[in-house]
């Protein structure tokens, strides 16, 4: 009982230390997902290229998402014609290239590990490019036959964007929650000769290696996927796993269990293995590289703390911020109560919660004449049943 409360004495910690930056993140990204149109980023995903390579990262990056909300996303825009592998970038930059997890790892591990996160996120991005084609067969589907007009969109308002930021915080609440609370378990119970037992320490080069090769397996059978991770990964790291093995766990949330069970349903059992084994093998290879040149530019932090080991509250810099974090917050829920129900153009999933624009919803559904939308089939279904 005194191992999960410090457990959960950490877990609050942690979520305090990010308050600010959460709130912060989710709100830019719900201006940002309000003003900007799928349909806008379907048109640069077309074809493949270097230049919608860029285009397909910079989407993502501004696409800010849980991991299963992603992958629909991404299983959506290659139904409606974006190239696969762009899908897939996507995909991968909507929940590895955002401003939330940004600032939460700048929050938790320190510049260094954010810095790490925005390079290998671009690195893991150009070796799928590279690799896909190579796994898949593009198919050929009009973008022009499956999109519609923009002709009848109408303009967008604070209170839609304020449905985003509200509609995500909903959506990745269980996976929050479950990352700062595993987060506690892993630093109060676990004890540290069980990582020491699991990883390599000491043996350079081959330590690293087996840190990006693990790291991918740890994401797996957590299930914590999003930035529902960043506290787990802040724990590992503060337990003895190399920093290859950290940034491979963190840019690993779309190999969580449950996720690779969602991409057997959309691409069957064949598509999926090619399809995780091309993300573990980008993933491992990233983070290796990019610890090792971390290293060499002695750019890995050379002290293994976090930043949430706090026991009583202090008027700081953090605390301001969460301060003016609330008021943002409050601020936002006030302008989402004000507008829900007034948008044509927006809908909420019954489910999770996440809005959704009803014109490039993922899933939709009729019962008995009332409209559903959904952000991914996965809500349709359990809705229906």
């Amino acid at each position: 009982m005194n191992s999960i409360r410090h457990a959960s004495t950490d877990a609050f910690w942690m979520f305090y230390e990010t308050f600010w930056a959460l709130v912060l993140g989710f709100t830019l990204s719900g201006l940002i997902q309000a003003f900007v149109s799928r349909k806008t980023m379907l048109r640069g995903l077309g074809e493949r290229s270097v230049k919608n390579l860029g285009k397909s990262m910079f989407f993502g990056a501004i696409s800010s998402s849980c991991s299963y909300a992603a992958s629909a996303v991404a299983h959506s825009l290659n139904k409606k014609g974006a190239n696969f592998t762009n899908s897939m970038i996507f995909m991968f930059a909507s929940t590895n290239l955002v401003i939330d997890l940004g600032l939460v790892i700048y929050q938790l591990m320190g510049w260094q590990f954010a810095l790490a996160e925005l390079f290998g996120g671009v690195l893991i991005s150009i070796i799928l490019w590279v690799l896909l084609p190579k796994l898949f067969t593009p198919t050929k589907t009009s973008i022009a036959a499956s999109d519609e007009t923009d002709a009848t969109q109408s303009k967008s308002t604070l209170g839609d964007a304020a449905g985003f930021t509200v509609g995500d915080f909903r959506m990745m609440r269980v996976e929050l929650l479950a990352g700062f609370l595993v987060a506690g378990l892993v630093t109060s119970i676990i004890p540290t000769h069980f990582w020491s037992a699991i990883f390599l320490h000491g043996h350079g080069v081959w330590s690293e290696c087996e840190g990006a090769l693990i790291g991918p397996v740890i994401a797996c059978l957590t299930f914590v996927c999003s930035v529902g991770n960043i506290p787990l990964a802040a724990s590992l790291w503060h337990n003895g796993i190399s920093m290859s093995g950290t940034i491979s766990f963190i840019y690993a949330d779309l190999l969580s269990l449950p996720l690779i069970l969602i991409y057997r349903k959309y691409f069957g059992k064949s598509d999926t293995f090619k399809l995780v084994a091309a993300f573990w093998a980008a993933i491992s290879l990233s983070g290796f590289l990019i610890g090792e040149l971390f290293s060499i530019f002695k750019l890995v932090p050379k002290a293994r703390i976090t930043f949430f080991l706090h026991d009583h509250f202090t008027w700081n810099t953090t605390a301001i911020l969460n301060c003016v974090a609330l008021i943002v917050l409050c601020a936002v829920i006030a302008l989402y109560r004000g507008n829900k129900g007034k948008s044509a153009e927006f809908a909420i999933d019954p489910v999770c919660g996440m809005q959704v624009r009803i014109s490039d919803a993922p899933a939709h559904i009729r019962v008995y004449g009332v409209d559903y939308y959904f952000c991914m089939e996965g809500c349709k279904t359990k809705f229906l049943a």
